[in-house]
């Protein structure tokens, strides 16, 4: 993103000083897909693609800010009990107000701002958005006393508090925390985590957007949700001795006796979450050996339990799938709560372009549209450039 562009556009849409300029970058999750709300583990990288956001205080007590994308403009008091009705502009108050409760005494200040986090590719430009704020505020107005891990959990406030959206906690984990050529693997039971290293020799990790996102995804989520709390509930009756707060508790002996107890539906349902667990920390293993064929062929089975399984795929992405493996690509799978969005696929660099030339022909002749195409390179977390 050009720094200068966004100084440009501070300078003419405020009073022609300069502001501190920071950054915060979206994310991939490499493997762990609808593990967060079962206590087991995600896997998540920052990438090279997030917010910038230009900030000075205005010795005022009013927010001024301007989406440089959307041009538009949006104003509130720092104590203002609603809030703009704009929805980007809440995700701002929202930190503003969460800030606050951490004890930052935010006074008013000009913001200009600007992403490119492709929309709807499931990379959260709204958690970037967060933390680059919650960094911002912290820096200006907190002597930055406040935590990474404060930081993060704000950005979650602002989701369920302003934003009415109940996420976890791994898209802002991963803004914040994200360093340079490594990976994160968050236990999102006891939010302990480990920095794992990713420099992924002679391959490219790309994701392909089918442009698709289909309507079941909120309903569908839920009733998985249920499914893994049923299962839960029947281990508990079934194993009283036993402390069963999530599926994460249960190891596979343990499903198979409560198999008859469950409906075939919610079975594999848990299924899927045991051996994604499973996935995650064979993939830990393999990265620390530079072991890239192991992490793809887990990828492969992510996939294929997202949609067999977990029947959350879609048939956009089981072609750009299928299209993967017929290309040889080392490993690939949904990337996202599914029902549309990206595939996240790791591809070979001498494969590489006859994979996206391909991919983009077929997909077109399918469903008449290309898919996207991103390269993502992992990148640091949340910081001040200047």
């Amino acid at each position: 993103m050009d720094i200068e562009y966004v100084r440009s556009r501070f300078i003419k849409h405020f009073d022609g000083k300069t502001g501190n300029i920071y950054a915060s970058p979206g994310r991939i999750n490499l493997i762990g897909e609808h593990t967060d709300y079962n206590g087991g583990f995600v896997f998540p990288g920052a990438v090279d693609k997030g917010i910038m956001a230009e900030v000075r205080p205005n010795g005022t007590d009013t927010i001024m800010c301007y989406s440089i994308d959307l041009k538009d403009r949006v104003e509130f008091k720092v104590d203002d009990p609603q809030g703009p009705r704009a929805s980007w502009a809440r995700y701002i108050y929202g930190i503003v107000q969460e800030m606050k409760k951490l004890g930052v005494e935010v006074k008013g200040f000009n913001t200009a701002f600007a992403g490119d986090v492709p929309l709807g590719a499931g990379m959260s430009s709204s958690a970037a958005l967060e933390s680059c704020f919650a960094f911002a505020l912290n820096d200006l107005f907190g002597e930055n006393k406040v935590s990474k891990w404060d930081m993060a959990l704000a950005g979650q406030a602002t989701e369920h508090n302003y934003c009415g959206v109940n996420c976890g906690i791994m898209d802002q984990f991963a803004s914040v925390f994200g360093q340079e050529g490594k990976l994160m693997r968050l236990d999102c039971r006891s939010r302990e985590f480990e920095y794992f290293p990713f420099h992924p020799k002679g391959y490219k990790l790309v994701l392909l957007d089918s442009k698709v996102k289909h309507e079941l995804a909120s309903s569908a989520y839920n009733e998985r949700r249920k499914s893994c709390e049923n299962v839960v509930e029947a281990l508990q009756k079934k194993f009283p001795e036993n402390k069963f707060g999530t599926l994460r508790d249960a190891d596979w002996a343990e499903l198979d006796a409560v198999k008859a107890e469950v409906s075939a539906e919610d079975y594999k349902r848990a299924h899927y979450v045991l051996g994604e667990k499973d996935r995650v920390l064979a993939v830990c293993d393999a990265l620390t050996k530079d072991d890239y064929e192991t992490v793809g062929k887990k990828m492969y089975e992510t996939h294929e339990g997202l949609s067999k399984e977990y029947e959350v795929s879609c048939e956009e992405l089981d072609y750009l799938n299928e299209l993967a493996k017929a290309n040889g690509v080392t490993g690939s799978r949904i990337m996202g709560g599914g029902f549309g969005g990206c595939t996240i696929n790791l591809v070979k660099d001498e494969l590489y372009e006859q994979f996206i030339s391909d991919a983009k022909v077929k997909y077109a002749a399918k469903y008449n549209r290309e898919p996207a195409v991103y390269n993502v390179v992992i990148s640091d977390g949340s910081h001040k450039i200047c």
